[in-house]
């Protein structure tokens, strides 16, 4: 059966746009897991402080990825219904939303840093370190309101090879940068943890200007603003309320995942450190799951715009038999994780190698549900039914999962195993609703379903 999924023409399109999507992944998560690399020989209290203030920057930049992730499906539409002009709609309209936010939470950092890092920490020295990186890493929203967009719009015609590019760009002058600027050189005794910022703020730039230029070469692409200031602005309107729902959902687990991350803060520093090393981990070891989710819903966004729907309920089961195995694939990659993970990190206390085996089932496990989850999630998004995707996981993470786990540290204190455990426990609950809902949606779905996503 598998050699037959793999001739199959859907999965060699899906394969063909989804492994520049997993690299691209991998490469920006790794950004992080090797500023987190290079900082762990300063110790647990600056580990702990750039897990605290990416965490933070993390969620400014999650809210961006799913406005961006928005128009990316209005995008893969236009580019499936042949239009040029709902296509160069979608890029300016997506773009002046995305930086409006952008601008909105720079505006925020530069008024709220304070009050929310005493919010966080009553550690003076964490709170010294936090402040130092937010006041670098904050440029990196402005910046990462255009590479989104640039790269969703490359995404959705299907060249998704030219972000993997400037990510191959980004990936060693982010590491060389923040290497010598944590650590110094010579004499010079580096800047510690705002050497890290400062060095993704400069692959970042770079990175910018490399889109900037394929965009603007790019063949048969004409995004040249040719619509009156009336029409430009009904035109965002429309577009907001139709991204603002995908944007929603993704932002209400990008908080989620925020709060379980602050919850989390409230462990022993050991128990915190161990999470904050292995959360780049397991974001950057389920992307090929993720990628693989989102070329499927470019896919489908694309014979939507077409209105070719012949093969749609094969080719939904189709990607949720790949998310399948590609999950297996990504435990055992896991399982790989736990027996090495000690060799990677060697200057760290022993408490925190306790706290990472303790919990080395759970995050093993993880990614199997996770995966399952996701595909479903995005392939509903993409048949329009992101309401529905909403409110299965507002009550599975907010209503159930997030006050069971601050239940479980702030009232039980609860030790590192089952505070980590809530998290697979979530995705659990929320993978039958998810199941039936595109089950029942995939029968319904039709021509006229059809028109009124197009």
């Amino acid at each position: 059966m598998l050699l037959h999924m793999i001739s199959n023409d859907y999965i060699k399109r899906n394969l063909s746009l989804g492994w520049p999507l997993a690299l691209n992944a991998l490469l920006m998560q790794s950004m992080l897991m090797i500023d987190t690399l290079l900082v762990s020989p300063l110790g647990e209290v600056s580990l702990a402080a750039m897990g605290i203030a990416t965490t933070i920057v993390s969620f400014i930049l999650g809210i961006q990825m799913a406005l961006a992730n928005g128009t990316q499906l209005v995008m893969s539409r236009a580019v499936g219904s042949g239009s040029k002009v709902k296509l160069a709609n979608a890029y300016w309209s997506g773009m002046l939303i995305n930086l409006a936010v952008a601008i909105l939470f720079w505006l925020l950092l530069i008024w709220l840093e304070q009050d929310l890092i005493l919010w966080l920490t009553d550690n003076n020295t964490l709170y010294v370190e936090i402040g130092a990186y937010l006041d670098v890493a904050k440029y990196l929203v402005l910046f990462t309101a255009i590479t989104q967009v640039i790269t969703a719009m490359f995404n959705a015609l299907g060249s998704s090879k030219i972000p993997f590019k400037s990510y191959l760009i980004e990936l060693p002058i982010n590491a060389f940068a923040s290497y010598f600027l944590i650590h110094g050189v010579h004499e010079w005794q580096g800047l510690g943890v705002v050497g890290a910022a400062i060095g993704s703020v400069i692959a970042m730039t770079l990175r910018m200007l490399f889109l900037s230029v394929c965009l603007r070469y790019q063949q048969d692409l004409n995004l040249s603003f040719s619509s009156n200031l009336p029409a430009f602005t009904s035109n965002i309107k429309l577009h907001f309320v139709e991204i603002f729902p995908v944007a929603a959902n993704v932002t209400m687990l990008s908080i989620g995942a925020t709060i379980y991350q602050l919850l989390y803060s409230q462990l022993s520093i050991n128990a915190y450190a161990a999470i904050t090393v292995l959360m780049p981990w397991i974001r950057g070891g389920t992307q090929f799951i993720t990628s693989w989710a989102h070329a499927s819903a470019i896919t489908i966004s694309q014979a939507i715009g077409s209105k070719k729907l012949d093969n749609l309920i094969d080719d939904v089961n189709i990607s949720i038999k790949m998310a399948v195995v590609l999950s297996v694939i990504s435990c055992g990659l896991f399982w790989g994780l736990s027996v090495v993970i000690a060799d990677i990190y060697p200057g760290l206390n022993p408490e925190t190698y306790l706290a990472l085996a303790a919990i080395a089932p759970l995050y093993i496990l993880l990614p199997f549900i996770r995966g399952y989850n996701t595909v479903h999630g995005h392939i509903l998004r993409a048949l329009g039914k992101t309401t529905a995707v909403f409110k299965i996981n507002f009550t599975g993470q907010w209503l159930i999962s997030i006050p069971l786990c601050g239940l479980l540290i702030l009232y039980f204190d609860a030790s590192i195993f089952w505070a980590f455990a809530v998290m697979p426990f979530e995705e659990a609950v929320k993978a039958l609703p998810f199941r039936y809902l595109a089950r029942k949606t995939l029968t319904e779905f039709d021509q006229q379903q059809a028109e009124k996503l197009i």
